[in-house]
């Protein structure tokens, strides 16, 4: 019988323990409850391990990630600027001191791959690249010659070779990067990239 509601591990910590692979999780542009908009995130277990729900006729300037449980991870924030939108990312439901932003790349005179760059204090720290629109982009650690640390695809079917199309996708995570932090900044794409 399939899993109508997964096991919860009791924290975020359990589901992706510290190891030295890669951590691949299957997002789903799905809210779990009704009538809202979000995300709902699974590791390679089936358990839930974030989810993102807002309301449909809520903002969509503020939104939290929390863990399976419901308790906030990271806040994101859209700060609305001259030269475009700037994500912030706050620790939990903090509104104060961001532990990085995010700028959509709106320059065609530089790198055309480019979508968007992340950076803390004022020092880039990752450059995203490729199609989020495809779901075929990745995330590199500018610090360390462009080192792939996430990489969102394409999610195929297990029979038939299909695919489940632009809502249902895989997001990889290397062990550089904390995945909590891989999810925001997919949560950010998103929110730069499609349209409503």
């Amino acid at each position: 019988m399939t899993k109508v509601h997964p096991k919860f591990p009791n924290t975020y910590e359990e589901s992706l323990c510290d190891s030295k692979a890669a951590v691949v999780l299957t997002v789903w542009r799905k809210s779990l409850l009704f009538n809202c908009d979000g995300f709902t995130v699974y590791n390679s277990n089936g358990n839930l391990v974030f989810r993102v729900d807002n309301y449909m006729n809520s903002t969509r300037d503020n939104i939290v990630l929390m863990d399976a449980s419901g308790l906030p991870l990271l806040s994101i924030r859209r700060k609305k600027l001259s030269m475009g939108d700037c994500w912030a990312v706050y620790d939990g439901e903090t509104q104060r001191d961001p532990i990085f932003t995010a700028k959509k790349n709106v320059s065609i005179l530089t790198n055309k791959r480019s979508l968007a760059w992340v950076s803390a204090k004022k020092t880039i720290l990752y450059e995203v690249e490729g199609s989020y629109g495809q779901r075929s982009c990745k995330i590199v650690d500018v610090r360390r010659n462009k080192r792939k640390t996430a990489e969102i695809k394409r999610k195929d079917a297990m029979v038939g070779g299909g695919s489940f199309g632009k809502d249902v996708f895989k997001l990889i995570v290397e062990p550089e990067m904390e995945p909590r932090v891989a999810m925001a900044l997919t949560i950010i794409l998103d929110k730069m990239f499609r349209s409503y």
